[in-house]
């Protein structure tokens, strides 16, 4: 089985969720998190910590990153490698990994370059080559914290496949899968996402967790599990939320009339002592906090499914259930075809 371990040692029941965090930008500190959550791990943005000054002396000299961010027992840090597509960072690798290293984290990012979905396979190549140089140098550079080996490649699989090769080749003990997240936010379309997840799982030792950066809607993450992938991310929670998404197990919704018909009743604090539970979509505050305890929640059923080896059946209720909200989704055909081949 996989293991996922801090640096102090201990170790993480798989799989796990690692909600994102922003210190300053959350709604809620980590406190909360941990005690009405029981979040056991977050990912926060090391970029954005290193770039402003008073912040990156705090956490270099007077506080480790897990006191600064309050202490949940896992912490991840990113490198700001998706604000490095969006624009210029003026940053090297080898700073953000040492400064990764210094403030404590327990899981480095590499500064990958991530591919979007409609560049070409000259560039998605060049990119993946400039990726791998950037991970082996991160290598050098670590003694306590792991690394995420990043599979790059686009929308190619036999670029994929070759970067997952080549991060086995560096022994990386954690694989983390890249830029996946515009394929799986179309209309649930699991094919592509799919294939990738399999294939990294068939070519990497049973005992190296699997990381798919974004994924964070509760109706997608069983099937990922079910293909291999144990770890995931996202700031999906709060995202949803400012957009007026209701989470559940079936899929995110702005329908409540099939909520408040009963066809689905939540448990979380923050629904179930209300009969008409329409007005959350009005809150943000609650709506995050449901849309975080749902996520969190399904982490716990897929643990529950994986020990009574039921979670094939619990799919197929997803199935049933989701199509019947949503009938235009593409879940049920994508998963169809993963499972047929």
């Amino acid at each position: 089985m996989p293991i996922l371990q801090n640096r102090k040692g201990k170790q993480f029941p798989l799989p796990i969720f690692l909600p994102v965090y922003h210190p300053v930008e959350s709604p809620f500190p980590v406190e909360l998190w941990v005690n009405e959550f029981d979040v056991k791990g977050c990912i926060v943005n090391a970029f954005f910590l290193y770039k402003k000054r008073a912040t990156r002396n705090i956490l270099e000299n007077e506080q480790s990153l897990h006191q600064y961010v309050g202490s949940p027992d896992l912490v991840m840090t990113d490198s700001g490698a998706f604000q490095g597509f969006q624009g210029s960072l003026y940053l090297k690798n080898k700073t953000i990994v040492k400064f990764q290293e210094s403030i404590g984290s327990d899981i480095v990012s590499p500064l990958d370059l991530v591919c979007g979905p409609g560049e070409s396979r000259k560039i998605a190549k060049k990119k993946w080559d400039r990726t791998l140089i950037r991970i082996k140098e991160a290598f050098t550079l670590l003694e306590n914290s792991t690394l995420a080996g990043v599979q790059q490649g686009g929308k190619y699989h036999d670029l994929r496949q070759k970067s997952t090769e080549e991060l086995m080749q560096l022994s990386v003990r954690y694989l983390a899968l890249g830029s996946l997240v515009p394929f799986f936010n179309r209309n649930h379309n699991l094919a592509f996402v799919g294939k990738v997840i399999k294939d990294a799982r068939r070519m990497c030792a049973d005992d190296i967790p699997i990381h798919v950066y974004g994924a964070g809607d509760p109706v997608e993450l069983p099937f990922m599990v079910a293909l291999g992938a144990n770890i995931f991310d996202s700031s999906s929670y709060a995202h949803y939320a400012r957009q007026g998404w209701y989470m559940t197990p079936y899929g995110a919704t702005k329908d409540m009339g099939k909520i408040i018909s009963g066809e689905f009743k939540c448990q979380c604090q923050y629904c179930k002592y209300f009969d008409d539970i329409s007005f959350i979509l009005h809150d943000i505050y609650r709506l995050t906090c449901h849309n975080l305890w749902t996520i969190l929640q399904t982490i716990k059923d897929i643990h529950k499914y994986l020990e009574n080896n039921t979670l094939d059946k619990w799919l197929n209720h997803i199935l049933t259930q989701h199509e019947y909200w949503f009938p235009d989704s593409a879940l049920t055909k994508s998963w169809q075809s993963l499972v047929s081949k």
